[in-house]
């Protein structure tokens, strides 16, 4: 009875006003983490409004200026947006039809650089919703399954071969078949056609998201850790980070919590830094750890707090989105009319994909 009291205990949420957090059972994760992915799963859900409203009057107008075409949905786009980098390398200037796309991409890229990856542990809203799903798992199953080592080794590469593939694929076009791709009427309106497809989701589709909701319930962030190729890449420029997680030995009491709570089951316990590219840099191992100086996030003895990581995310984001809207590379360039005719066209064979 006391056992079955205690797990009860160990794994309901509850807000812990001393560390400002929310714990569920040892777990604990910082209110500013938690603050910035609310504010980015809002401003996604604003974005899809607006967009909303901009395709219906595409769909129901004849002439005249469209409402705007919010920018921010091309985040939504990581292979526009590493076309567009690409594309920008070598013809020298950004292609003008998803711009937005391209700076996003560059931008999460920088964060991993500067901050692990912190737009999948601070930003991404499908990373938000993968970490509450497992959350629902502990609390229904005081706990989430884990893979068997071999198996979970052999999974996590998933991810790596699909970035492989997609850099391969758009790495060996030339110049010329690049250009075309990104000025074809499919991407014009690839964001339109990304969003019909959630609105018209055949059966097929419809139960390959349940099931990936119902095995990240199951075996924490199981799309993120597996099959996430835009996480492998962020991941891979986080090894070149200089922020990471730090444990002091003599403090450490080596009571197992931090390897307990951490989302991408890494050895934080065992290890004197982690590099792993695994590392989401949430920070709930060290907002966990119940001996202050054992754990810490930083570069080398300068140690940082989940509100200062907060601050740091947020800056170079918002420097980045007013940077690119300032130098006038934000929003395309497509006319309303323009915009019109493709998305009422949408469903010809020349809006398919070109390379199907």
């Amino acid at each position: 009875m006391n056992t079955k009291n205690h797990n009860q205990k160990k794994t309901r949420l509850r807000w812990d006003k001393k560390k400002f957090s929310l714990r569920i059972g040892t777990a604990i994760t910082s209110a500013w983490r938690l603050g910035v992915q609310l504010g980015f799963v809002l401003t996604s859900i604003i974005l899809g409004l607006m967009f909303a409203n901009f395709v219906g009057a595409a769909l129901s107008t004849t002439q005249g200026n469209l409402p705007e075409r919010p920018p921010g949905v091309e985040g939504y786009l990581p292979i526009s947006g590493f076309m567009g980098l690409v594309d920008w390398i070598r013809q020298g200037e950004l292609n003008e039809v998803h711009p937005a796309a391209t700076v996003l991409f560059i931008l999460f890229i920088l964060l991993s650089l500067l901050l692990r990856k912190s737009f999948c542990g601070w930003i991404c809203p499908v990373g938000f919703f993968s970490e509450w799903l497992a959350r629902i798992g502990q609390l229904i199953f005081k706990r989430n399954f884990r893979l068997p080592d071999w198996l979970d080794f052999s999974l996590r590469i998933i991810k790596y071969f699909l970035l492989a593939f997609f850099a391969w694929a758009i790495l060996n076009m030339s110049a010329d078949s690049l250009r075309d791709f990104i000025q074809s009427p499919y991407n014009k309106i690839s964001d339109v056609k990304m969003g019909m497809f959630f609105l018209q989701m055949s059966g097929v589709a419809i139960g390959i998201l349940i099931s990936l909701a119902i095995l990240s319930i199951l075996i924490h962030s199981f799309w993120c850790r597996y099959l996430c190729p835009y996480g492998a890449l962020m991941g891979l420029f986080s090894w070149m980070s200089p922020v990471k997680v730090r444990r002091d030995p003599v403090a450490c009491t080596d009571c197992g919590i931090c390897e307990k709570v951490c989302p991408a089951r890494l050895p934080v316990d065992t290890k004197l830094r982690i590099i792993d590219p695994e590392c989401i840099g949430c920070g709930d191992c060290v907002t966990s750890c119940p001996v202050p100086t054992a754990l810490e996030i930083g570069v080398k003895k300068q140690a940082l707090s989940p509100f200062q990581i907060a601050v740091m995310t947020l800056f170079i984001f918002f420097v980045g989105y007013f940077g690119a809207r300032s130098l006038g590379i934000w929003q395309n360039n497509l006319s309303s009319d323009d915009v019109r005719y493709h998305i009422n066209h949408m469903d010809g064979e020349e809006y398919g994909h070109p390379g199907r």
